[in-house]
């Protein structure tokens, strides 16, 4: 039998103008946005209709922002669709936020304060360190972790084969990609970052994180969520406020993770949030994967006409 597993976008796919049709086109949209603005004491819906570009990039408006339209993308399709089912949820770094909100750990208002909280604690700890990312596209996961032993850093996103980023000290990320092409990288190239995600350098922002969470309870998840860390389902409550801590410092093992789903029998898998980059993944992972996704209206007519027919 046929299983489903919702993905949920991860920091990189916010653009400008994302959710805008969504909200013109459906009041409950619009209402979700406006419900967002209340929660967080602030116009959140303007910066992701209209940015400017800069403003939407900042790390306390990007997860925020990328967890809202997340959501409402959830939302609508359960509109939509009222006999949706689904066996797990997974998110790619915030978008595990999201997957847990969609499995009813954390209430809406919990999980998008907190998300803003996560950014926020983030873009202060790459204001304290100088640090960058790099996508490594074409080299295996061996390869890539001697070139980090080799230049100082760290994997932070085994997304899927061929694509793999390191992150860590600013001054320490062109050597690296200059090893990663001697060990026959097809590209190396440094990202538009504002700092060391998934690294080291963002330590500063778990005890801040580790406190914002412990004010946030959690209920028994409807399914699993696999965590970003171990690759498995989330256990406990415990566990789960560990996890997200350790998630900030930790790299996100994504390919792992649908490889873990994949095993346990998922066939299926809906895309939640702006963009496809996990739809992309995915189709690298396993071509004979179904792979659906939500950005916008058009996005989600085809899905829920997928999901019907």
């Amino acid at each position: 039998m046929s299983k489903t597993a919702l993905l949920f976008a991860g920091q990189g796919a916010q653009m400008v103008g994302m959710g805008k049709d969504l909200a013109e086109n459906f009041p409950t949209a619009r209402a979700w946005f406006d419900r967002a603005n209340v929660a967080l004491g602030y116009d959140l819906a303007s910066i992701c209709f209209h940015g400017p570009d800069t403003e939407l990039t900042k790390t306390e408006n990007a997860q925020p922002g990328i967890f809202l339209v997340s959501w409402i993308a959830f939302e609508l399709l359960k509109g939509r669709v009222p006999d949706l089912k689904f066996e797990a949820t997974a998110g790619l770094s915030l978008g595990e936020f999201t997957a847990l909100a969609a499995a009813g750990v954390m209430t809406f208002e919990d999980s998008i304060r907190v998300v803003r909280q996560r950014g926020q604690f983030m873009q202060e700890a790459c204001e304290t360190t100088r640090g960058g990312m790099a996508a490594i596209i074409g080299l295996d996961e061996t390869a890539t972790r001697e070139v980090c032993t080799q230049a100082g850093v760290q994997l932070a996103n085994l997304n899927c084969p061929g694509q793999i980023v390191i992150s860590g000290p600013a001054d320490k990320m062109n050597a690296a990609c200059e090893l990663a092409k001697a060990k026959g990288a097809k590209r190396a190239l440094p990202l538009n970052v504002a700092g060391a995600y998934h690294s080291e350098l963002m330590a500063g922002a778990q005890p801040k994180l580790r406190d914002a969470l412990a004010k946030v309870p959690l209920a028994n998840p409807m399914v699993p969520i696999i965590s970003n860390v171990t690759a498995q389902p989330h256990t406990t409550s415990p566990d789960i406020h560990h996890r997200l801590v350790e998630q900030v410092i930790s790299p996100v093992r994504w390919e792992e993770s649908m490889r873990y789903l994949l095993a346990n029998g998922f066939t299926r898998f809906i895309e939640f949030g702006p963009g496809a980059a996990l739809s992309g993944f995915m189709k690298r992972i396993d071509k004979s994967a179904q792979v659906l996704n939500i950005a916008d209206v058009a996005s989600l007519d085809a899905t829920a006409k997928s999901l019907t027919a």
